[in-house]
């Protein structure tokens, strides 16, 4: 890895070298989203979780080209509400026929690159929001460590092949809070030399394409992370006003642990969907299934099936009106089941 390390720093001197200045100033742009959503949710156990939500972020970008034509360029995104990690992500990259280099606090090139089923409500089955509304487990075929700080490197695309590959390690995020609370105050910042040292190493391999009207895309990804690892792929297929696809993950039960710790359990989850556009109005109908063993009730172990019925509405340019009607199935070994119905509707922003 060391190797790897010294063999990108290299690439980024070569690459700069001679460059004693950019043709123009780096000069940071706004934008970002609003998302503003009101819901209705009835379950077996417990009340709903929320009756209006909000997900918001503002994000600074800004970048330069260089004389050599390499473009180099910053990006940080601020969390709209108060979190226990304000600052979603923050990296530079530098981009050129070389590929694209990502340094700092950002997703993996798996979690990144990886193809997911259709949905265009706001509840969606596969990473997210049904947790919000309701009590279950939340389906994720993603990777699931969220943004560390870490080094990205993707190649150029070949012929409709992208390859990606990253490199952290699990130390405390970078200015984020503990949410462990005591007596109604937050824990703290994090160290960034707080966790085990365990390097996280993903890559991803998609492809997209054309042939006469029909659109694909293919991804594959794997992480190693600790003592295990986690794998998996997607599939998207479209045709005339249709998109159908999928995507599945496996993770072990040591993925993510040092040695002698491990969740319950492995967990196998997927998703199908097909959603179709015509205009300005969208629709789409997605189903997920896990069997997972890393959930936080009960023995950590139980399945969950989900559907999810997805409307979006284009109202004008950066507003989109969309709603979700969504039912759920989440059995819990050792703790009581629980499944239930929910309606999410609001407007989405984009700047």
């Amino acid at each position: 890895m060391k190797k790897i390390l010294v063999a990108s720093s290299a690439l980024v001197a070569v690459a700069f070298a001679g460059q004693a200045q950019a043709s123009e100033p780096i000069k940071l742009s706004v934008g970002g989203y609003m998302n503003q959503w009101a819901g209705f949710a009835d379950q077996e156990v417990g009340d709903r979780n929320n009756a209006f939500q909000s997900d918001t972020e503002i994000h600074f970008k800004g970048s330069t080209t260089l004389d050599n034509g390499i473009e180099v360029g910053a990006v940080v995104e601020l969390e709209g509400e108060t979190s226990s990690d304000q600052i979603d992500e923050q990296y530079l990259y530098v981009s050129g026929n070389f590929g694209r280099i990502e340094m700092g606090k950002n997703d993996s090139a798996a979690d990144s690159m990886q193809i997911v089923a259709p949905a265009v409500g706001p509840v969606g089955v596969n990473d997210g929001d049904l947790d919000i509304w309701v009590n279950s487990y939340l389906i994720d075929t993603t990777v699931p460590n969220g943004d560390q700080n870490r080094v990205t490197y993707f190649t150029p695309s070949f012929s409709g092949f992208r390859a990606g590959v990253s490199f952290a390690d699990d130390s405390g995020k970078n200015g984020s809070f503990d949410k462990n609370v005591s007596n109604g105050a937050i824990g703290g910042l994090h160290s960034d030399t707080s966790g085990s040292g365990d390097n996280i190493v993903s890559g991803a391999l998609e492809y997209t394409g054309d042939f006469n009207g029909i659109s694909l895309g293919v991804s594959a990804i794997g992480e190693n992370w600790g003592e295990g690892n986690l794998f998996g792929g997607g599939l998207n297929v479209g045709f005339g006003n249709f998109t159908v696809g999928g995507s599945y993950s496996h993770t072990d039960d040591d993925y993510g642990f040092s040695e002698g710790s491990r969740n319950p359990d492995d967990t196998d989850q997927f998703d199908v969907g097909v959603s179709y556009e015509m205009d300005a109005a969208a629709v789409s109908l997605t189903y997920g299934y896990a069997e997972y063993g890393n959930g936080s009730r009960g023995n950590g172990t139980g399945e969950i099936s989900t559907a999810d019925l997805g409307l979006a509405y284009t109202l004008g340019a950066g507003v989109a009106w969309k709603s979700s009607i969504f039912w759920f199935d989440d059995e819990v070994d050792g703790a009581e089941d629980n499944d239930g119905y929910g309606v999410v509707t609001g407007l989405a922003l984009t700047f």
